[in-house]
C-alpha cells in the first residue's frame, strides 16, 4: 500500500461517531485511530497513548511553537491536539483516522490539503436528542448544550468533502470504507 491519508470524521454529540469508528476499525486493518494529546488529568482506566497522550500544559505549549500539530484547541481550560510526528508515522502503514470537531478538521484540512473530511449527520434533530437522553448520563443542562453546539457543527458539513447520515451503524461505516476506498 502507498502512504495512507488522513480521514477526519465529525460531527455531533451523540450522533454514533465512536460506534462508526469502532466498526470501521473492525472491517479494515489498514485504519488506526489517531491519539491525541491532551494537558487534562487522566480519568480513571485511561491509558497514557491509547486514550490520549497526557501532558503538561507547558509541554504542550512548547509543541505549538514548533509546530509539532495538525489542529490543536482549548477546552475547558485544557489543550486537546493531533501530534503531526504520529499521524505522519501512522499514515506509513495505512489510513489515520482524526475524530475532531469541525474548527480541528478546517485546520488539519489546511495543515494537509489532501485529508479527507467526512461530516456524520443524525437522521433527525428529534433522533439526536433521543440518543443523548438515552445514554442516562447527561444532565438537561448539557443536553440542551449539546444541542445547540449540535446545530452549530450542522452548519459546517459545507465545506466537508462527504456528508454522511447515520441511520445504520454500520451502513455509515460500510459508505465512510466505500469513501476511503474512491479517494484512495
Amino acid at each position: 500500500m502507498s502512504r495512507g491519508r488522513l480521514i477526519v470524521i465529525s460531527g455531533a454529540s451523540g450522533v454514533g461517531k465512536g460506534t462508526v469508528l469502532a466498526r470501521m476499525m473492525e472491517k479494515r486493518k489498514d485504519l488506526s485511530f489517531s491519539v491525541s494529546a491532551t494537558t487534562r488529568p487522566p480519568r480513571p482506566n485511561e491509558v497514557d497513548g491509547v486514550h490520549y497522550y497526557f501532558i503538561s500544559r507547558e509541554r504542550f505549549e512548547q509543541m505549538i511553537a514548533r509546530g509539532e500539530f495538525l489542529e490543536y484547541d482549548n477546552h475547558a481550560a485544557n489543550y486537546y491536539g493531533t501530534p503531526r510526528a504520529q499521524a505522519e508515522e501512522k499514515m506509513k502503514s495505512g489510513h489515520v483516522l482524526l475524530d475532531i470537531e469541525p474548527n480541528g478538521a478546517k485546520a488539519v484540512k489546511e495543515a494537509a490539503p489532501e485529508a479527507v473530511l467526512v461530516f456524520i449527520m443524525p437522521p433527525s434533530m428529534e433522533e439526536l436528542e433521543r440518543r443523548l437522553r438515552g445514554r442516562g448520563d447527561t444532565s438537561e443542562e448539557q443536553i440542551q448544550m449539546r444541542m445547540t453546539r449540535a446545530i452549530w457543527e450542522m452548519e459546517q458539513r459545507s465545506w466537508y468533502d462527504y456528508v454522511v447520515v447515520n441511520d445504520d451503524a454500520d451502513r455509515c461505516a460500510e459508505e465512510i470504507l466505500n469513501i476511503i476506498d474512491k479517494e484512495n
